[in-house]
């Protein structure tokens, strides 16, 4: 085994091995599958470890496999052993490395690895962990002791008018995003990192999606959604530290010290109505937005990044009610990607916006501005929300650690 990557089950023996042993065994491994710290703009690795996680603010990638888990076991030991399991792929698939043997281990047992991703590139893959509300408190039940330690701003998202919210695309214990400019490469990570939590999570629901709607690089071209219209204009740029810091960092200050560095996610499956939208006048399309459709930019302005004239802008607009300029100065870190899961049962397209947002504190942001769009946003004609969940992300890993040992460990 001279030169190769030494199998976990090689390492415990392939009989009787438990999942509680193999993730043991897992968390040995985080000291040396470290990712590759190479360039992000080459479409290498992005480094795995530091201050905050990656997936946040990274310049943003090409494809997303989001995934929320339910926990499965009340027993907090299996728990960490599975998170840190987790950290030690994380940081192994990262770096465009399989976790253990893909192709190379005994015969007489499944490989470690699912192998789909041996011989790419590791194309900026990052893997985001978030908690939820009910890994804290579910139905009244504190199974891990962390009730006490529940940030306030890990709220339950209020009802907004207009949403229609199904259960088995809203909610979980645990979320992980895994954004990469190779879809395989993050449908590879989801499903290993699924394999290695058997018996402790399971997934309760996922979404795929392409075409990314938002830029966290202002040199990056607007995106555009399936509307067709730019989207994330004004979003909040992953080199501008002041406004990181201000809307996006939690602070130790902010009342949960274990989530000093890490942000709140809040995810939204909008569902648009394509065939409507599509018989629509482009006047009409162009009022709902405030913005003129080619270029992008807002009604009374010549270009797409120029001011914002406020007052040309259709009262019920979705730039003019979004603007940070009417809303007290809130803004978020969108980070969101478009979605096309076939038809429904009457022929019309599934597809719309899974809607990503970071910020300090979802109370005095998303729900602050959903709040206001919810009510009077001349886009809801045409959007429904149809899933939701909100999950505190903790700040990123340091060698030798796991996701959330500040709030575990």
């Amino acid at each position: 085994m001279t030169g190769q990557r030494v199998s976990r089950r090689r390492l415990l023996g392939y009989s009787g091995v438990t999942l509680a042993a193999g993730a043991a065994a897992g968390a040995g491994l985080v000291s040396v599958a470290e990712a590759d710290e190479g360039d992000p703009g080459t479409g290498g690795s992005v480094p795995f470890f530091g201050a905050h996680q990656s997936g946040i603010a990274t310049p943003v990638q090409d494809r997303l496999h989001f995934a929320s888990f339910d926990v499965v076991t009340d027993d907090r030991d299996r728990l960490v052993r599975m998170l840190k399991e987790w950290t030690a792929a994380g940081a192994a698939l990262t770096g465009g490395h399989p976790y253990g043997s893909a192709a190379g281990g005994l015969p007489e047992a499944p490989p470690d690895d699912t192998g789909e991703a041996l011989g790419l590139p590791p194309a900026r893959l990052t893997l985001t962990v978030g908690f939820g509300p009910t890994l804290f408190d579910k139905s009244g039940k504190d199974r891990f002791g962390l009730k006490a330690r529940r940030p306030a701003a890990l709220i339950d998202l209020p009802h907004f008018p207009g949403d229609n919210l199904t259960a088995d695309r809203s909610g979980g214990d645990i979320c992980v995003q895994a954004c990469a400019d190779d879809p395989q490469v993050a449908v590879h990570a989801i499903r290993n990192l699924a394999r290695i939590g058997f018996g402790v999570v399971a997934v309760r629901w996922s979404q795929l999606g392409f075409g990314k709607t938002s830029s966290t690089t202002p040199d990056q071209q607007t995106p555009r959604n399936m509307f067709g219209f730019k989207d994330g204009t004004r979003n909040i740029s992953g080199d501008d530290h002041a406004a990181l810091d201000r809307h996006v960092w939690a602070s130790a200050k902010d009342g949960a010290a274990w989530m000093a560095g890490g942000s709140y996610l809040v995810a939204r499956r909008i569902r648009m109505h394509i065939e409507t939208w599509d018989r629509t006048s482009l006047k009409e399309q162009q009022d709902v937005f405030g913005r003129m459709k080619g270029e992008g930019n807002a009604y009374g302005a010549k270009q797409e990044h120029d001011p914002v004239p406020l007052g040309r802008l259709p009262a019920d607009s979705h730039v003019r009610l979004a603007h940070p300029d009417s809303n007290g100065g809130v803004r978020i870190l969108r980070r969101g990607y478009s979605f096309t899961d076939g038809s429904d049962g009457l022929g019309r397209l599934d597809a719309g916006l899974f809607f990503i947002a970071y910020q300090r504190d979802p109370r005095t942001q998303f729900v602050a501005l959903q709040n206001r769009l919810a009510g009077t946003d001349h886009m809801n004609e045409y959007v429904e929300h149809v899933g939701s969940g909100v999950f505190a992300c903790p700040p990123g890993v340091q060698k030798g650690g796991f996701w959330g040992q500040a709030l575990l460990g």
